[in-house]
């Protein structure tokens, strides 16, 4: 008896193991299928990706949010480090540079999971929660860069925040189809001409 007690933690853990080994596989395979275009990948073809089961499919990701939670972390490990860039922020045209180019390159990591989270955002909690979250630390980002003249100046702030947010930068892209570098000189033209008063 006491063998078999000493052997149970043993493959307690392989299954353990096992379990997160599949779970990273689900993940990176909806992330994939997102990242290829597929706004709502199908259960049935996460599996295939992953190479698993179906039913491990949903023992793992029992509901969506939990699947969409998993997919929202590893974006936030590809994004944060770029968007918590040290800034320059003793000169606001070089600051401002570097918030459009940091944006940039955080905008096009997260653009397929962003417009394939907008469409079910209405339908999950997380993603409702997640959004407002994305919104407050974008936000705070841009207060703690600008001028404090600037960020007391309520209808500019808001303006550029707005020329700033992923919106913009989504319409500029997807629906205008400009090319990466043609959106960044548009939302830092329109960026610098909205506050050439404290350039």
């Amino acid at each position: 008896m006491s063998e078999s007690l000493e052997a149970t933690p043993v493959e307690s853990d392989g299954r353990r193991r096992r379990g997160e080994e599949s779970r990273r596989r689900i993940a990176a395979a909806m992330l994939d299928l997102i990242r290829e275009g597929g706004i709502s990948p199908r259960a049935e073809d996460v599996a295939a990706r992953a190479d698993v089961g179906l039913r491990t499919v949903f023992r793992h990701f029992d509901d969506m949010d939990s699947l969409y939670q998993e997919i929202a972390a590893h974006i936030r490990a590809e994004i944060l480090p770029i968007l918590e860039e040290p800034l320059i922020l003793d000169n606001w045209a070089a600051t401002l540079e570097q918030l459009v180019d940091k944006r940039t390159r955080g905008f096009e990591k997260m653009m397929p999971f962003r417009i394939a989270s907008d469409v079910h955002r209405e339908r999950s909690d997380f993603l409702k929660e997640d959004h407002v979250e994305s919104q407050r630390y974008m936000r705070g980002i841009l207060r703690s860069a600008v001028p404090v003249a600037l960020r007391d100046d309520r209808t500019v702030f808001e303006a550029l925040d707005m020329i700033l947010s992923f919106e913009a930068w989504r319409r500029l892209r997807h629906d205008q189809g400009l090319s990466v570098n043609m959106t960044r000189k548009v939302v830092l033209n329109a960026a610098r001409a909205l506050t050439s008063a404290y350039l």
